[in-house]
């Protein structure tokens, strides 16, 4: 069933690499050789970076991505940048409701789903991330959580708005903390979200939605995830930010 989801890797830069940095980074991972032909790679700078990479990018198979985008199409929002802006810059994806965001930046479902909207919108791919706190597991609760963040973050949408709609399952208990799912928990967490993405939009756009699975994705742990039919590939965090971790990430 995994045969017709090519494979996407994306990393996920959060508050690192100054743009000169990024520029460095970028230029490394070019020069290596290309991607899989199955696999896409997308990276995710900081805003102030992605106008020097998206230039760097141009007619390159690696695509580029944000880290967040406010919902409003433009007004007196000091500190936001729009949906529109990302796509002019050349944004193809857009990380929405990241842990790190519904954390400290108080992105509650609905926020969350508004900012999915402002994404499709502009033609661009949402990264949806979903996942539960080590309490959540350890109180058995993690499918709720599931279902909580996909029914609050999709809920208003029907399934003809959300074509390019990424899910990436982020246990927040291993992000950065060096502790990743088993592949038998992932794989379940993500036969849950799936199934219910047919139950919501119907059997066909779940089988078709790629989900991806991020928390401590490193070379070491990379091909045993994504060898995993269920796991159509990686959100990675600090993985992502040297140029030879990444590259053997892409091409696990």
């Amino acid at each position: 069933m995994g045969t017709e989801r090519k494979k996407l890797v994306a990393g996920n830069w959060k508050m690192y690499k100054t743009p000169g940095e990024a520029v460095s980074l970028v230029t490394q991972i070019l020069a290596a050789p290309p991607p899989r032909s199955d696999r896409e790679v997308v990276v995710c700078p900081p805003f102030v970076a992605l106008s020097r990479v998206a230039h760097l990018l141009k007619g390159s198979p690696v695509k580029l991505g944000a880290q967040n985008v406010y919902w409003e199409k433009e007004g007196a929002f000091t500190g936001e940048v729009s949906a529109s802006m990302l796509r002019e810059v050349g944004c193809e994806y857009v990380i929405v409701g990241h842990s790190e965001r519904r954390q400290y930046f108080a992105d509650d479902n609905p926020a969350v789903a508004r900012k999915l909207r402002a994404v499709v919108e502009e033609g661009m791919s949402p990264i949806l991330c979903i996942g539960e706190k080590l309490e959540e597991r350890e109180a058995g609760r993690t499918q709720d959580v599931i279902r909580s963040h996909i029914e609050g973050a999709l809920g208003e949408f029907d399934a003809r708005y959300l074509r390019g709609l990424v899910v990436a399952y982020e246990p927040v208990w291993a992000i950065g903390t060096g502790k990743t799912a088993t592949p038998e928990m992932a794989v379940e967490a993500h036969r849950f979200a799936r199934k219910l993405l047919g139950e919501m939009f119907g059997v066909a756009f779940g089988v078709e939605t790629r989900i991806l699975y991020g928390g401590s994705v490193k070379p070491e742990n990379a091909a045993e995830l994504l060898k995993e039919p269920e796991i159509d590939g990686a959100l990675v965090g600090g993985a992502s930010l040297k140029v030879d971790s990444f590259l053997r990430i892409a091409a696990a």
